[in-house]
């Protein structure tokens, strides 16, 4: 066939009747503009992109859009749909005419390039504003408006042309024309480009201007907005280089949480009207009010994704049913005479299955494009509105009153909740809520539908989804309330692990450790208990999801039968069965949303109490020296309310500053820097907590408050720091004052942050200063210490100091701080006393008076009192004495008397007390042991980084990429053997089954509805097989149903049976596992085993595997059936499958690494928010509320910035697999159309194909985000399988137990024999060659500095370490021959650290369970803990709480003494036992050892060397070595030995 212009008719050229009554020459004309552009634009674009490639790769510094930007985008997209609907319009004619026709359809494909190309033209001149450019569209606009106009004008002359489509396509095509000439006129309007004398400058928005701005969504054009284009450069970097936190920049100015807060702020404000100002605020209303018009934006893109959704049931059913029409086509072709060109109306169009096949396509494009749209948009918002609530919740922290933290009305525990709960509860309801509008939309669309397809039997099968609809809801509570209880056993579970590793030496010393595994073995059974039962929910929830379409189906298709003797025709059954699949969705969502809902109504009932509950009283004092007199203060307070601030505290400061503002005469403001004048204040409970009081703080002097205990010395300081409510009298601060304190709380706050960062507290850095404070402190030792010096991460995420080491650097905080007024709470009570006098003498006295800064401190130490230059003595809440210390004694005799007897006690104590540095040097030490052993495993936090590391150094890609993007099979291999084979075989073949059958059931559905449309339906014969197919479809179905119940049975518990397993493991073998073992792995990295990564394995693994394969086997079997059916629609899948490979490697490694970044930044935000409720007042006293309001806002929008990009990187994903998936679709449509007009197959079949190429896009995106879940959570396997590989102690030795005398070691006789010892294999020995003899009921006593291998020498006892030559022999049998469990059982120690575990006292002593209650009383009668263990409620089964906490540190030890008495063993060991206890209770402890196990072996390991100056035998040992060794009068007489220099130095 020639191609011609206007066909090959002999007149189609004549123009007799007019030129432009020739429509070719029309549509020639049509031609020009489309030439027109595309001849001008293509250099400039070829000019442009060729300079523009050398740019960096971020150059969006000149970014910006034109007026009307997305209306020109939103019309092109028009235009371009109606080119294409232009053009299928012609090719259809043209195949109609017998002839070819260029000119039908040809203009509509120019006109498609030239609009494509005008938007790239377009949006390159945006990008680079070069305005000028633009007048070359203005043109292109006018012309095509013109042509376009005209034929439209010669269309309508024709009086017949109302019935036609191209009539209709030429109106649109003008209308559009005409709106983007009407905006480009207003670009031109706008910005003055061209025909004006002086253009408009515009500058990009400054969010562009900084490049720190990464987020590009709000300043991309709408099409790399729809399609998230610009994440390309971060997703496919990932694979080079892994995502950091520096990569994701910041966020725009609108997005911050400091924008979002102003405006959430002034919505709740606003609701305050002056007639009514103390109406509680609706949060909701609020929350509409600052973040309503976003998520109607989203529903409205949700409405209309909904109802696109809907063309692919119509398609399938039309194109089914034209196919079926074509096999007996009728003609009924329509020439138009007018111009002898084929013309169609708009059903015509629609009855042609190709069109149907690409308006599907476009269809399901657009859909997809709109649902991401309002996922993303509601996802924004959902965050914006979580950091506008977080910066609310923390600004009503900062102004909390302190009563309420401490009276218990708001626990940290309840604001920790609302910062991590609450608000992310309201930020998911807030993702889902759109869902709540429009899915009642779409069930009822989707039933309306369905009735058109079906008739009546439709309402039976959506019945039948709406029934049980509710009993999901019901599944769905169950499983939130199992999820709750499952919680508890879990805290429970790592509780006890956590005590069990915290005293995992002592359980090895006394070979307990199999108890402890059992009850923790207990505690996980009823977790598991309750695990199952979540597994057995979660199972039906699944099934019931995947079971339902088929029992809809199942009845709609019976009563169809029932109804119409005859099953439905293919078009009706596949139109219906893809409903049935759009309908499923929202009804299994609507449980969860409501669910949601719920619990977001719960969350704004409690976010609402607490931006309502009380604040800090009336702030005045703190500005400047204003007081609010009584009555003042009366007006706003009601008498002892606290106010609930809701206004600013200025705009009620004005109204009184006058009045009760007075002149202070120059020299009383001088030397009184504070001074409250009949001042009664409380915590807000109507006590007064002090009164009367009438005091003032000297200026440049030290002041001392001195009382017993409880006799509110502290709450004096923090009602002058405004802290308390006033009820009467002031506070009156000098001027300069009141913005420059100082102040160390009583309990000491750290932040987490380094040692430097605790001290200067946001102060700049000053070197000189810096050091002084530290030499006053004494904190250089300790931080010699610490691993990194000051720059070590101390608090909740570093290393736990000691309470003296924080309390000291607390002390600095406020020491560094350049500030007129110092205010200390009891500094020295953690501290022992040479601290004590070294930082009162080098701190308060030299450091803080040299600079004469007035000094507040507290104290119990009264030998302090001769420094005081002013003394105020309390009693009772009020002020006792005030004076200095020549007043007192003068005045009031007897309290000074009192003192002095007190001063005197105190000083004995301090002769007694020649312990040397005792309490601070036992800190360090146990410092020390925390890192020396961490240094042999060089600080590896965590394998996995160690592994990043690596990567990071290889420079080389390629191993890089696979490293990062390869699936971890071997961990997952690793994961399923755990669930035990069979399972593994059972839940394979279930699936595969399962999925075989539902493939099934569609099959023979397609078979037996096309027998049906073939048949005339008369024969009877036709009716019994109609019958026999009726019968075995529901044989299918119920079958199907019930595989849909096994496979998500075996499934859950597959998982259990892996987690049980594997924690079951992990306990063994970290309990067994050397004491090595724990010394070199920080204990919150075995913790993490037992409680984050469990807790994955538990419950979130076998879901994320269920989905996983139920999503693979439902994309692979549809690929399959549309395969089998059209073969030929395999040539398409290869490019598609190369397009997903990539799509799901690139996406999986930047998912980990945002998932990472993410998790990483809301740690620090939680942290932030619990250290300011802890160190409110400290906060408030320092007056840093701003700076760390600052911080609060940086870590929010840091958490943001990772979590939006997370979900951009969602979208990323959803848009491409889903554009694939639409791909899919058009290819098995144009396959099936294909084959079938080559009689391949019946049109059943094609129904079934789309039907499942309609599956497989739904599915597509979760096989990407189910494996990127799976890679991340696979990591808990693997870490914990990394501790799975460790070494047991070797508990057999070469004797059996039974060898073993009962009473083996009868007589305690020890012989050590060249006995060398080691931690590990790698390390050096710490014994060298030891020798030694101790004979039975011996006392022996070993000395020796810090690291001379005592400890290592009482560990060899019990074989705790590595003895690789040598031997110990006790009672003649070689220890390292005895079974482990023998011999640690039939020795007893004390430990250095008192170790207690919750539970009983009786538990305490004897967990074992062996012993008699008088022998328990007798041993706690010999600790002289009797009378006090009668005293407690229970007795012997008094509570323990957890470590121990509720006895004081000399209490536990004596418990532990106890402990070792109750094992009546032959040798005793005492490590340093005594080191934590006073005098007092030493003494006695010596004693008891004397008389109690006189004729015990004792070995005592000295601290304090006068400890055994009575012993029988002393060894003085160095570095591993015996020094000396012989009777302690004999070594005394040795001047010039260790041992007399040791005792030398302890007097």
């Amino acid at each position: 066939m020639a191609l011609s212009f206007c066909g090959n008719k002999s007149n189609a050229y004549s123009v007799t009747k007019g030129v432009l009554n020739n429509p070719c020459f029309v549509d020639a004309l049509n031609l020009v503009p489309h030439v027109f552009l595309l001849f001008i634009t293509f250099p400039i674009l070829f000019i442009g992109w060729g300079s523009q490639s050398s740019k960096v790769q971020i150059h969006h510094n000149t970014w910006l859009h034109f007026p009307g930007h997305n209306m020109r985008w939103i019309l092109t997209f028009l235009l371009l749909l109606v080119h294409v609907c232009e053009f299928s319009e012609g090719i259809v004619c043209n195949m109609v005419m017998g002839t070819n026709h260029l000119h039908l359809f040809m203009p509509a494909f120019m006109g498609f390039v030239a609009a494509t190309t005008s938007v790239i033209y377009y949006h390159n001149i945006e990008t680079s504003n070069f305005p000028k450019l633009l007048l070359v569209l203005f043109i292109y606009w006018v012309l095509a408006f013109i042509t376009k106009s005209i034929k439209l004008w010669k269309f309508a002359e024709d009086k017949d042309a109302s019935q036609y489509l191209r009539l209709y396509i030429t109106a649109l095509l003008v209308i559009l024309y005409g709106l983007l000439m009407a905006v480009e006129i207003n670009v031109i309007r706008v910005r003055k480009y061209v025909f004006f004398a002086n253009p408009q400058k515009v500058k990009p928005p400054e969010d562009l201007q900084d490049l720190g701005v990464r987020f590009l969504q709000p300043f991309v054009n709408l099409l790399s907005k729809a399609t998230y284009w610009w994440m390309n450069p971060l997703i496919v970097g990932a694979h080079k280089r892994p995502i950091e936190l520096k990569k994701i920049g910041k966020l725009p100015i609108a997005m911050r949480a400091l924008t979002n807060y102003l405006r959430l702020k002034d919505a709740y404000e606003d609701q305050r009207t002056p007639e009514d100002p103390d109406r509680s605020p609706s949060i909701w209303r609020s929350m509409y009010r600052a973040f309503g018009r976003p998520i109607l934006l989203s529903s409205t893109f949700r409405y209309l994704a909904d109802l696109l959704g809907f063309a692919g049931p119509l398609c399938i059913s039309g194109i089914v049913e034209q196919l079926n029409c074509e096999k007996d086509p009728v003609g009924n072709n329509t020439m138009d005479t007018h111009s002898d060109n084929y013309l169609m109306s708009s059903s015509d169009l629609l009855e042609n299955s190709s069109i149907l096949a690409v308006l599907l396509f476009l269809a399901l494009i657009l859909q997809r494009t709109f649902l991401q749209a309002s996922y993303y948009v509601t996802i924004e918002t959902g965050i914006n509105m979580r950091g506008a609530l977080l910066a609310m919740i923390y600004n009503k922290i900062l102004r909390l009153s302190t009563s309420n933290m401490s009276m218990g009305e708001m626990t940290l525990g309840q604001i920790n909740n609302l910062v991590a709960i609450e608000t992310n509860q309201l930020m998911w309801f807030l993702f889902l809520c759109p869902n709540l509008w429009a899915m009642p939309v779409q069930i009822v669309m989707g039933i309306i539908l369905l009735r058109h397809f079906m008739g009546s039997s439709a309402l039976v099968g959506a019945s039948v989804i709406v029934l049980l609809a509710p009993v999901q809801y019901l599944i769905a509570t169950k499983l939130a309330d199992t999820q709750k209880i499952t919680l508890e056993h879990s805290t429970d579970r790592v509780k006890k692990t956590t005590e069990i590793l915290k005293g995992i030496k002592l359980l090895k010393l006394y070979a307990w450790e199999n108890i402890f595994c059992d009850s923790v073995e207990e505690t996980r059974g009823k977790e598991l208990t309750s695990l199952r039962t979540f597994a057995f929910y979660t199972s039906m929830s699944i099934f019931m999801n995947a079971a339902i379409p088929i029992a809809a189906v199942l009845a709609t298709f019976v009563t169809y039968h029932i109804l119409n003797d005859k099953g439905p025709s293919p078009s009706q059954a596949f139109a219906a069965l893809s409903l049935f699949h759009i309908l499923v969705t929202p009804l299994f969502l609507l449980s969860t949303v409501v669910r949601f809902a719920v619990k977001a109504l719960v969350s704004v009932q409690k976010l609402g109490e607490f931006l309502q509950s009380d604040e800090i009283g009336d702030d005045s004092w703190r500005n400047g020296d204003i007081s609010v007199s009584f009555e003042a203060g009366k007006k706003h307070m009601g008498m002892t309310k606290a106010i609930n601030r809701k206004q600013p505290i200025r705009y009620q400061m004005d109204n009184y500053e006058q009045p009760t503002r007075r002149q202070m005469r120059p020299s009383e403001t001088e030397d009184v820097a504070v001074k409250v004048t009949g001042g009664s204040f409380t915590w807000g409970n109507n006590l007064l907590t002090l009164s009367d009081i009438n005091i003032r703080i000297p200026t440049g002097q030290l002041t001392m408050i001195v009382g017993q205990v409880g006799c509110g010395k502290s709450s004096l300081l923090l009602a002058m720091l405004g802290e308390m409510q006033a009820i009467e009298g002031g506070v009156y601060w000098s001027n300069k004052n009141r913005n420059s304190v100082a102040y160390a709380a009583q309990k000491s706050w750290l932040l987490n942050a380094t040692v430097e960062e605790n001290i200067t507290f946001g102060s700049p850095f000053n070197k000189q200063r810096y050091k002084a404070v530290i030499d006053a402190c004494s904190l250089q030792p300790d931080i010699d210490l610490l691993p990194f010096g000051d720059q070590t991460e101390i608090g909740e995420r570093g290393i736990n100091l000691s309470g003296g080491q924080r309390q000291r650097i607390c002390v600095a905080r406020a020491l560094y701080q350049n500030t007129n007024i110092v205010f200390l709470d009891d500094p020295f009570s953690a501290l022992d006393i040479h601290l004590s006098d070294h930082l009162m003498q080098e701190g308060i006295l030299k450091f803080l008076q040299d600079d004469k800064r007035t000094v507040v401190l507290v104290t119990h130490k009264l030998q302090y009192l001769i420094h005081a230059d002013w003394i105020i003595a309390m009693k009772d809440g009020t002020v006792l004495r005030e004076g200095t210390l020549k007043d007192i004694q003068t005045h009031d005799v007897e309290l000074y008397d009192h003192w002095k007897t007190l001063m005197n006690r105190q000083d004995q104590e301090l002769e007694k007390d020649i312990q040397q540095d005792s309490q601070t040097t036992l800190e360090r030490k146990t410092l020390r042991r925390a890192f020396y052993s961490r240094e042999a495993k060089n600080q590896i936090d965590d394998e996995d980084e160690e592994e990043e590391a690596e990567e990071e150094d290889d420079d080389n890609f390629s191993t890089t990429t696979n490293r990062r993007s390869k699936i971890p099979w071997k961990v997952c291999w690793c994961y399923l053997s755990s669930g035990g084979f069979f399972m593994v075989f059972l839940m394979i073949f279930s699936k595969l089954l399962k999925h075989s059958v539902i493939v099934a059931i569609d099959y023979w559905l397609a078979n037996w509805t096309s027998k049906i449309s073939n048949s005339s339906g008369t024969d009877i014969s036709e009716t019994r097989q109609d019958s026999y197919s009726l019968l075995v479809f529901i044989i299918l179905c119920a079958a199907g149903i019930t595989l849909c119940l096994i496979t998500s049975l075996t499934v859950e518990f597959l998982g259990l049976s892996a987690a049980t397993n594997l924690h079951h493991n992990l306990l063994n073998k970290i309990i067994h596992a050397p004491i090595r073992f724990f010394d070199i792995t920080p204990l919150g990295q075995i913790l993490n085993r037992f409680s984050a990564d469990t807790n994955i394995i538990d419950q979130h693994i076998p879901s994320t595997l269920e989905s996983l394969t139920r999503s693979t086997l439902l994309c692979l079997s549809g690929i399959g059936v549309i395969a089998s059916i059209t073969p030929i629609f395999l040539v398409a899948l290869v490019p598609l499958a190369v397009a997903f490979y990539f799509i799901q490697k690139y996406f999986r490694v930047a998912s980990k690494d945002l998932q990472d970044l993410d998790d990483s930044t809301q740690l620090p935000l939680l942290c932030h928010f619990s250290e300011t409720a802890e160190g409110l007042t400290t906060i408030r006293a320092f007056r840093h509320e701003a700076r760390f309001k600052q911080r609060m806002l940086e870590l929010t929008d840091t958490n943001n910035t990772a979590y939006l990009f997370l979900s951009a990187a969602n979208r990323w994903l959803e848009v491409r697999t889903d554009y694939l998936g639409a791909v899919i679709v058009l290819a098995a449509a144009a396959a099936s159309i294909w084959s079938f007009h080559y009689g391949l197959h019946p049109g059943g079949l094609v129904g079934l194909g789309l039907t499942y190429a309609l599956t497989v896009t739904n599915y597509l995106n979760w096989v990407v985000r189910n494996l990127a879940d799976l890679e991340v959570q696979m990591a808990a396997v693997k870490k914990v399988n990394s501790f799975l590989s460790t070494e047991s102690e070797n508990y057999e030795g070469s004797m059996d137990a039974s060898q073993v005398p009962e009473n083996w070691p009868q007589d305690g006789e020890i012989k050590i024999q060249g006995l060398c010892v080691r931690y590990d294999p790698m390390l050096k020995p710490v014994l060298k060659h030891v020798n030694a003899y101790i004979k039975p009921g011996q006392k022996v006593g070993i000395c020796g500095r810090t690291g001379s291998g005592k400890s290592s020498l009482s560990l060899a006892f019990f074989n705790m370490v590595d003895v690789f030559e040598g031997k110990i022999i006790i009672d003649g049998i070689d220890i390292c021959k005895l079974p482990l469990q023998t011999l640690r059982s039939r020795l007893s120690i004390i430990l250095q650290d008192p170790v207690l575990f919750s539970g009983s006292i009786r538990f305490n002593l004897d967990p074992e369970k062996m012993c008699t209650d008088d022998r328990l009383w007798e041993a706690l009668e010999i600790a002289q803990l009797k009378n006090m263990v009668k005293a407690l409620p229970g007795g012997l089964d008094a509570v323990v709480t957890e470590g121990g906490e509720n006895f004081s540190v000399g209490q536990r030890q004596l418990f532990c003494l106890a402990r070792a008495f109750v094992r009546k063993s032959s040798i005793f060991i005492m490590d340093e036992a005594t080191a934590s206890i006073d005098m007092a209770t030493e003494n006695i402890l010596q004693k008891v050892v004397m008389t109690a196990f006189a004729d015990r072996t004792v070995v005592t390991i000295a601290h304090r060397v006068h400890t055994i100056l009575t012993a029988d035998l002393v060894i003085v040992m160095k570095r591993g070595n015996i020094m000396e060794y012989d009777k302690p009068e004999t070594l005394l007489e040795q001047e010039d030995g260790m041992f007399a220099s040791f005792v030398k130095a302890d007097m």
